[in-house]
């Protein structure tokens, strides 16, 4: 024992086959040799705290000549030793919450009195190897967490503790420790650290919550940082393996309790509620008569009414998602303090009966700015009323003169009236929070895909003297065929449902289509939009086309049909864009991840910190924000049909084959193929902020997601053979997304390529696609006017009755079209909280335990170089936007695009890419 002290010694050592890293990253290859019989990944420098922001340094590891070791082995005797009995320590973290209620402080004090007469905490370490005797894992014999009840009253935000293991010589490399919690309450179980061995410390990152084993019971499970394909496993982790799994996936039956870690597919039968009676029922989205992603699996029973409907869980009542899955303290708290929680569910319903009364047109435009000067309880004459209310929340009386009172959106914060200005409308179809509906315009007039029987003429009213004469002098062909045209369509997506819409009480919309031309300084100029109502008889005048303004009275006609096209922007942008895009078609991908992938799998380690949260804030969607008379329903144009128009599009529109942001550029004829350039695109707008900068975050992911699968996958066939991975993609696509798992288009998963494209589009889509679409929402939102989430009236005409009042006061007939001043208000509030970044919040290049979060050393430094090249990309970001040839982003008082600047702090601040879908 003590020559194999001296020859490991205590520093720790990395085995590996091939130092695989690209020259992206800047490592070289070597060979290195196994330095012990029984090698274990080990991380370097494991006590190294490491911001991500800051330069890695690369590790010095130890190293023992060959020479050396031999001559040590011949100094052994050559004699089989008797197994020698010897004690391991681990040290295992547990984070506390910060505030408890009467009940949960009761029974952490009662189990600190059971911890002491031996209902405790008890762990198991579990090797990789088999007994070969009982060909089961061998085990440690069980070890109690010590000074538990010691411990109780400790307020630090973690808490270490201790337990000591005895194993025995021939024991082996852990890979497994089992945790049993006899108390009564559970814990938060962040990581296990066991010192003694000689090849140095061994990690096991738990981050999960260890359920009493009353109510739970057998043991839970968890494994070191080492990753292993399935083939790879060691015998003595394999059916711990498959059992853990087989305990994620559950049974697929019964209803689901809030401690539970079960992971399972349904469809959208929880969005109405039919009980309420029939304006609250919804179709059920899922199935082949209206395909849909689905959602995770909570098991309540049927409502009343509807045996095909779930029954609903209202606020404050929680919603289920798997216990690990549910927002840790800090982000619940961030969450709850948001406006949304303030309005809807405190204020509004105290005053609801006061307040109709008020649900006034905006009377002016400084009614609006009053909103961020005043509050709308001043503009609305209920400051004093508040402060007398029972049993309103102490917060709201605290701030009741600000009550409601938002901060300035960035849009009117440089220049208050610049959202009027057609460069700046052009602008944000490059820039702005929804950047992704611009494509070029092929030919001329645009051609509707929707049935002519059913929807009438497919040719647009757009005509060659429409635009003719605002093309610096092109004719239409000339500046077709030199790609100076572009178009936003939402003419296919809204008319299909404008009958219905319009028929609603104060809602009316169009189906738009608006013409750019992109001029010689690289802005887009809007010279015609067409707007269209469905089509009543032959004779019928259902489309109308608006002109960029010559006098007064066409100036506020133009304003309006800009609204217009605000308007169903922003609900494509919620519902389709947004929602369906990055949050619902995601969660069978992640539902899948946890059902087939082992902790161990590698590919789940490299998805893990992508998937954080998206479960939590899907399931609260579905209570409160796209459910039956919920936010976006009260919220956006389409009301009722909101997630039908969302089904409407995954049926008609949603490629994953084309999610991919290359593939997306080029089937929008935005871009190009030129193999000259970096990512192999060329952008046929220049000054595309959206594009060019989400081009280099593409192309960083996709390098290291390349080197990530290449060390694991240096051969197709491992990717074929790998069963886990196979099982994975197949229920995504087969059960998750089971609607369309028959189209073609499906990406196959045979090669590396296809693995490399197929993880880097879903990373794409929770980190960078999700930041841009979602963290402007406020910033150009907040102020309604620019995107007005709704519209209220339809463009007078010069025989229609209203036409004698537009005319009289077209201000005011243009504030009368917007939402009321209380629909503004809740729209506000909505988008406020989603546009918030919370305080715990893990941004691109960032990771928990960044050092040890695999346990491949390798693959640990080759992250910190991908974090370094995000750091680069945020600097280039940065001079981007003090470059004043590119006028789409710099400017005088034009905002500089910083949706797809990785970092940021907590709060409103337009700019960070979180990882994941996490608001």
């Amino acid at each position: 024992m003590a020559v194999a002290k001296e020859m490991m010694g205590s520093s720790s050592f990395v085995s590996s086959s091939k130092v695989f890293l690209n020259s992206t990253y800047g490592f070289q290859q070597k060979q290195n040799r196994f330095l012990f019989v029984k090698p274990v990944w080990v991380p370097m420098e494991q006590k190294r705290r490491v911001h991500l922001r800051k330069a890695a340094k690369v590790p010095v590891v130890a190293a023992i000549s060959e020479d050396l070791i031999k001559a040590k082995a011949k100094a052994v005797p050559a004699q089989k030793e008797k197994a020698v009995e010897f004690k391991v320590t681990a040290t295992i973290t547990i984070r506390n919450k910060n505030k408890e209620d009467f009940k949960e402080t009761l029974v952490k004090h009662f189990d600190a009195f059971t911890d002491m007469i031996g209902r405790n905490v008890v762990l198991e370490l579990i090797s990789t190897e088999e007994d070969p005797k009982t060909m089961a894992p061998k085990r440690s014999k069980e070890a109690v967490l010590k000074d538990w009840s010691k411990k109780a009253n400790v307020k630090a935000e973690k808490v270490y503790y201790t337990a000591e293991f005895t194993v025995d010589s021939n024991f082996g490399v852990p890979g497994a420790i089992t945790v049993t919690n006899k108390h009564q309450k559970e814990f938060f179980l962040e990581s296990i650290t066991i010192e003694d061995f000689a090849y140095g410390p061994l990690h096991f990152p738990c981050n999960s919550w260890v359920q009493s084993n009353k109510h739970h019971p057998g043991k839970r499970i968890f494994f070191t940082n080492q990753p292993y394909l399935p083939d790879q496993t060691p015998k003595g982790l394999r059916a711990l393996r498959e059992k853990e799994l087989d305990d994620l996936r559950g049974n697929g039956k019964g209803v689901r309790k809030l401690s539970d870690r079960v992971y399972d597919f349904d469809v959208y039968n929880d969005l109405g509620n039919p009980d309420k009676g029939i304006d609250y029922a919804r179709p059920m989205l899922g199935g082949e008569k209206v395909p849909y992603p689905r959602r995770c699996r909570t098991g309540r029973g049927p409502s009343e009414t509807d045996m095909e409907a779930e029954s609903r869980v209202e606020k404050p009542l929680p919603i289920y998602v798997p216990r690990d899955e549910q927002f840790e303290e800090s982000k619940q708290n961030a969450f709850s303090a948001g406006r949304l929680r303030a309005v809807l569910h405190n204020l509004l319903p105290q005053l609801k009966a006061s307040i109709s009364a008020h649900n006034r047109d905006l009377n002016s435009f400084s009614d609006i700015d009053g909103l961020y000067k005043e509050g709308l309880l001043l503009k609305l004459g209920f400051h004093e009323t508040v402060k007398k209310l029972p049993k309103m929340v102490s917060k709201l009386q605290e701030s009741s003169e600000g009550l409601l009172k938002y901060e300035t959106p960035k849009v009117v914060s440089k220049d208050k009236f610049a959202w009027l200005r057609d460069d700046e409308f052009g602008r944000q179809a490059l820039a702005g929070v929804n950047p992704v509906n611009i494509e070029r315009l092929a030919s001329f007039p645009p051609v509707s895909k929707l049935d002519p029987e059913i929807y009438g003429p497919q040719e647009s009213a757009l005509k060659e003297e429409h635009i003719a004469g605002q093309l610096n002098g092109m004719t239409i062909q000339q500046a077709l065929d030199e790609n100076k045209l572009f178009m936003v369509d939402y003419h296919d997506i809204y008319l299909p449902f404008l009958d219905r819409i319009n028929a609603l009480d104060g809602r009316k919309s169009y189906a738009t289509r608006t013409i750019f031309f992109l001029t010689p300084s690289g802005t887009l100029k809007p010279v015609a939009i067409e707007l269209s109502l469905p089509h009543t008889s032959p004779n019928s005048r259902s489309k109308r086309v608006v002109t960029p303004p010559v006098d007064a009275t066409t100036n506020w006609i133009w304003q309006l049909a800009k609204a217009h096209v605000c308007s169903n922007d922003a609900g494509v942008h919620q519902l389709v864009n947004h929602w369906l895009r990055t949050h619902a078609c995601m969660e069978p991908f992640i539902l899948a991840a946890h059902r087939q992938l082992s902790a161990m799998h590698p590919i789940f380690k490299l998805l893990d910190p992508h998937m954080r949260y998206t479960l939590e804030i899907n399931a609260l969607a579905r209570q409160s924000l796209i459910s039956a008379d919920g936010v976006i329903e009260n919220c956006f144009t389409p009301g009722r049909y909101c997630m039908e128009m969302s089904a409407a599009a995954y049926r008609s529109h949603w490629r994953f084959d084309k999610e991919g942001l290359p593939a997306d550029l080029i089937r929008r004829g935005i871009a190009v193929p030129d193999p000259t350039q970096p990512h192999g695109l060329k952008l046929l707008i220049e000054d595309y902020p959206y594009a060019s900068d989400g081009l280099l975050i593409w192309n960083a992911l996709e390098n290291w997601v390349r080197t990530y699968v290449n060390r694991y996958y240096p051969n197709s066939s491992l990717v074929c053979n790998d069963r886990e991975l196979q099982q994975w993609y197949h229920e995504s696509v087969h059960v998750g997304h089971a609607d369309l798992s028959k189209e073609s288009w499906w990406p196959s998963l045979k090669t590396t390529d296809d693995l490399v494209s197929i993880l880097t589009t879903l990373i794409w889509l929770a980190s960078a696609q999700h930041a841009a679409l979602n963290f402007g929402q406020y910033p150009y939102g907040g102020y309604v006017p620019n995107r007005p989430p709704l519209m209220r009236r339809l463009i007078p005409d010069e025989n229609d009755l209203e036409y004698a009042n537009f005319l009289a006061d077209p201000q005011k007939y243009f504030l009368s079209a917007l939402p009321s001043l209380l629909q503004a208000t809740k729209f506000m509030a909505v988008v406020d909280t989603l546009s918030t970044h919370s305080p715990d919040e893990e941004y691109l290049g960032e990771r928990q335990h960044p050092s040890i979060w695999s346990g491949d050393a390798e693959i640990v430094e080759a992250f910190f170089g991908f974090s370094a090249e995000i750091r680069r990309i945020e600097k280039e970001i940065e001079k981007r936007n003090a470059d004043p040839n590119l006028k789409n982003r710099c400017g005088a008082g034009v905002l500089p695009y910083e949706l797809l600047a990785p970092s940021s702090g907590p709060g409103v601040t337009c700019r960070g890419v979180p990882n994941s879908v996490s608001i």
